[in-house]
């Protein structure tokens, strides 16, 4: 107890200011964040710090000190302290947990790699011409395992090649080449570990929500919804006018193919009767011209003119698929499909 009193009471000011700051950070907000930052230049996480200003706080503390702050909060705050690793860094904001993992990889962009980093995953150098004129940087491609030569007066890469699998080393000589060659292989930006909000902790892996999806999803819940509704007939405030209508159209078939002497049926039922009874009258005059009378000689007459003039615009429409002589066979067979389709 006597060493835990010399300790405390030796701890300079400015290390209990900073800890206070921290708690403070956390109480005055409702989410907290713990952040990698390892590779990030200072002036990168500067810029960082600006972008997020109006939405969040960001803190770079020593972990100790954050070790320090959780502890002395209690609850299962103290919990965070897994995730200090490492370059650690501290966010704030009021928005949601979700929200602020979606700010926090905005701020990921392509960074050249250092020579000696792991490779993250296979880099690619593409065949094709360079902006760089011919000098020593066609040796300098070379000795850096890049394949070069000298096309149409400038430094062109010769072929596609893997320069460093994923896993690798990356030697200096490549990195510097990639670097001129505007390859980065690094994303780099603040790495969310977990967030923090009223209890609960949340893993990246529950903060990566794929929107796009989810949008798309939601959907396909929807239609596949009101398909459901309107097959089952399940009247519901979204799909009652569909309902209505397929039963005023179901309805109206049905009044048609049955014969049903209704107002609302009667133009359809009338003009099935009309077309059945030119095509019985058409066949009749083609066996006896004395079959028909005279009122209904005119009326197959107009009926065949109509005909006669629809059946030029159809062989045109057709002549470059199909021969002539089967044209006008094809238009009539359409023509009884329609009127079988309207009629049933």
């Amino acid at each position: 107890m006597a060493e835990e009193r010399h300790h405390t009471e030796h701890v300079p000011q400015w290390k209990k200011d900073e800890i206070e700051n921290i708690k403070e950070l956390i109480q005055s907000h409702k989410v907290f964040g713990m952040v990698g930052i390892e590779g990030i230049l200072a002036n990168k996480i500067q810029k960082i710090r600006r972008d997020l200003k109006d939405v969040a706080v960001l803190k770079v503390s020593r972990n100790t000190l954050t070790e320090r702050a959780l502890n002395q909060l209690g609850e299962t705050i103290p919990e965070m302290n897994k995730y200090l690793d490492k370059q650690t860094a501290l966010v704030f904001t009021n928005e949601s947990p979700f929200k602020l993992y979606k700010l926090l990889e905005q701020t990921k962009t392509p960074s050249p790699i250092k020579g000696g980093a792991i490779a993250p995953v296979d880099i690619i150098v593409q065949k094709g011409p360079t902006s760089f004129p011919p000098g020593p940087i066609l040796g300098e491609f070379q000795s850096a395992g890049i394949p070069a030569s000298i096309e149409a007066g400038k430094v062109a890469i010769k072929e596609t090649k893997v320069v460093c699998k994923a896993g690798e080393a990356v030697p200096q000589k490549l990195a510097t080449m990639l670097a001129k060659l505007e390859i980065f292989p690094l994303i780099v930006g603040l790495d969310m570990r977990a967030a923090y909000e009223e209890g609960t902790i949340y893993g990246p892996e529950l903060l990566a929500i794929d929107e796009g999806k989810y949008f798309s999803d939601i959907i396909s819940a929807v239609q596949n919804a009101f398909n459901l509704s309107v097959n089952t007939a399940y009247p519901t405030s979204a799909t009652i006018g569909t309902l209505l209508a397929k039963a005023h159209a179901e309805s109206k078939n049905l009044g048609v193919n049955a014969v049903i002497l209704e107002p609302g049926v009667m133009d359809a039922l009338l003009a099935k009767a009309h077309v059945q009874m030119t095509s019985v009258a058409s066949e009749a005059a083609d066996k006896d011209a004395a079959a028909v009378d005279e009122d209904l000689r005119e009326v197959l007459g107009a009926a065949a003119s109509a005909a006669a003039a629809v059946a030029p615009v159809a062989a045109e429409e057709k002549k470059e698929e199909e021969p002539e002589e089967e044209e006008e066979d094809h238009a009539e067979e359409d023509g009884m499909a329609g009127l079988g389709a309207l009629f049933g």
